[in-house]
C-alpha cells in the first residue's frame, strides 16, 4: 500500500496536466465515466451489499438508506456525472478585465483551486459526485470515505480511474486513500505541500476532527441541524406539507428538518393533526411538556434535543412565542446549513431571511431543496456552512478562485 504522501504528490502531479485540459477533453472524461459506471452497474450492487451486510447491526436502518445504491440510484450517479458535463465550464472566464494608466490590461479570471482533499461518511455516491465536479473545475482531487462504504467507494475509484486512463489521459487526477483509519485522516490533513483545501463532508464530529488537526485550508460543512417555523399567519395546509416532507422525506440526508418551530397562537390548530400525521408516518416526536398535551407517545425533551441532529425518524418540537423567539432559537441551536419560515407575512418572512444565519434561508418551501441538483448547479460537493470562501451549495464555480492575469507591452515600473 502506498503511504499517504507518495498518493498525494501522484495527485499534485497530475494537476498540473488537468490544469492544460480543455472544456471538451474534461467532458470527455465525465461522459466516460459515466458510460463506465452503468456497464458496471451489476458489480456495483454486488459489492454494495457487502458494505451494507457489515454494517448491519451496527448502523440505523436510515443510515444504512443513505449507504445503499439501488439500480435507479445508480442510474442517478450516472445521469449526475452527464449533468456535470452539460454545465459551463468556470476554468478561465474573465470576472473582470481593465487597463491601468501604465498601459497594463488586466484580467481578473477563474482558475481552480488545486489539489482538494474531501472526506466524508457512509454516502458512496459522493465518491463520483465530487470526483466529477473536481475534474470539470479543472481541480485534482483526493478521496477519503468512511469504512462503512469502502468497498463501493474502492470500486467506483477504480471505474472512475479505468475511464480516465482508456481515455489515455492521467488517472491520478483523482486519487483514493485505501485506508479507513482515523491515523489516516490525520496524515492526510498534514499533508500541505500537496493539498491545497480540505472538504468534510459528515458529521459534526468529523468537522470538529478536520478543524481540530488540519494544517491546510478548510471549507467546513458540517451536519444539518435544520428547523422549520410555521409562522402564525402561516397557511395551515401548506405549512403541513412543508414539515412532512422536509422531515420525511428523506430522513438521513443532512438538509433533512430535525427541528419543528410552531408560534403559540396557532399551536392548538396546527399540532394534534400534524403530529398525528408524522406519528402515522414512523417518525418519533420528541418535546416538551407543552408539545405533550398534543399527542400520545412523545418522547421528553432535553435541551441537547434542540441541538441534534439525528438523521433519522425523529423529530423535536418545541411552540414559540413569536418570531423573534424562533430566530433566536434558530441561531443558538442551528447548524447554519438551511432554515425555513412558512408565513404570509412579507415584513416577518423579510426579518427572518436577513436575520437567521445559515447558508440558505427558505421561504414557504422545504429545506429538502439545499441540493446541487435543485439549485441548477449539477451535483455538489458539499453544502458549505461557513462564510469563507463559499457558503450553501460547492458547486463548480465554487470551486474555483480567481487569478489574474496581466498583460503587458514592455512596460516597467518607474
Amino acid at each position: 500500500m502506498e503511504n499517504m504522501q507518495e498518493v498525494c504528490c501522484k495527485v499534485r502531479n497530475a494537476t498540473y496536466k488537468l490544469s492544460l485540459y480543455d472544456t471538451k477533453t474534461k467532458n470527455n472524461i465525465l461522459l466516460a465515466i459515466a458510460e463506465k459506471i452503468e456497464q458496471n452497474k451489476e458489480n456495483i450492487r454486488k459489492i454494495n451489499v457487502i458494505d451494507i451486510e457489515n454494517a448491519k447491526g451496527k448502523l440505523s436502518e436510515a443510515m444504512i438508506d443513505r449507504l445503499t445504491l439501488t439500480d435507479s440510484r445508480i442510474a442517478l450517479m450516472a445521469e449526475g456525472v452527464r449533468q456535470v458535463a452539460d454545465l459551463d465550464d468556470p476554468v478561465g472566464k474573465v470576472v473582470r478585465q481593465w487597463k491601468v494608466d501604465s498601459g497594463l490590461e488586466i484580467k481578473k479570471v477563474r482558475a481552480p483551486l488545486g489539489v482538494i482533499g474531501v472526506i466524508y461518511e457512509s454516502r458512496p455516491n459522493v465518491t463520483v459526485d465530487v470526483a466529477s465536479l473536481c475534474i470539470k473545475s479543472g481541480n485534482g482531487v483526493l478521496l477519503k470515505g468512511g469504512k462503512e462504504a469502502i468497498n463501493t467507494n474502492r470500486a467506483l475509484f477504480e471505474i472512475i480511474q479505468e475511464a480516465i486512463e482508456e481515455l489515455g489521459l492521467d488517472k491520478d487526477i483523482v486519487g483514493f486513500v485505501d485506508n479507513v483509519d482515523r491515523q489516516a485522516t490525520y496524515d492526510m490533513l498534514q499533508q500541505a505541500k500537496y493539498i491545497d483545501v480540505i472538504i468534510p463532508r459528515g458529521s459534526d464530529n468529523l468537522k470538529k476532527f478536520v478543524l481540530t488537526n488540519s494544517q491546510i485550508p478548510v471549507v467546513a460543512s458540517s451536519g444539518g441541524n435544520c428547523h422549520v417555523y410555521v409562522e402564525k399567519t402561516a397557511d395551515l395546509e401548506m405549512a403541513k406539507k412543508i414539515v412532512y416532507n422536509a422531515k420525511m422525506q428523506r430522513v438521513s440526508v443532512c438538509n433533512a428538518q430535525e427541528q419543528l418551530l410552531v408560534d403559540e397562537a396557532i399551536a392548538d390548530k396546527f399540532l394534534p393533526d400534524m403530529l398525528k400525521t408524522l406519528q402515522d408516518g414512523g417518525c418519533k416526536i420528541i418535546g416538551d411538556e407543552t408539545i405533550q398535551k398534543y399527542a400520545s407517545d412523545i418522547i421528553p425533551a432535553t435541551e441537547e434535543d434542540y441541538r441534534t441532529e439525528r438523521e433519522d425518524y425523529f423529530l423535536t418540537v418545541k411552540v414559540v412565542k413569536d418570531y423573534k423567539e424562533a430566530i433566536d432559537r434558530i441561531n443558538a441551536n442551528g447548524s447554519k446549513h438551511s432554515e425555513a419560515i412558512v408565513s404570509k407575512d412579507e415584513e416577518i418572512m423579510k426579518i427572518f431571511t436577513t436575520a437567521v444565519d445559515a447558508g440558505c434561508v427558505y421561504t414557504n418551501a422545504s429545506t429538502r431543496f439545499t441540493d446541487g441538483f435543485e439549485f441548477g448547479f449539477g451535483a455538489e460537493i458539499a453544502i458549505s456552512t461557513q462564510k469563507l470562501h463559499a457558503r450553501g451549495p460547492l458547486g463548480l464555480e465554487q470551486l474555483t478562485s480567481e487569478k489574474y492575469v496581466v498583460t503587458g507591452h514592455g512596460e516597467i515600473r518607474k
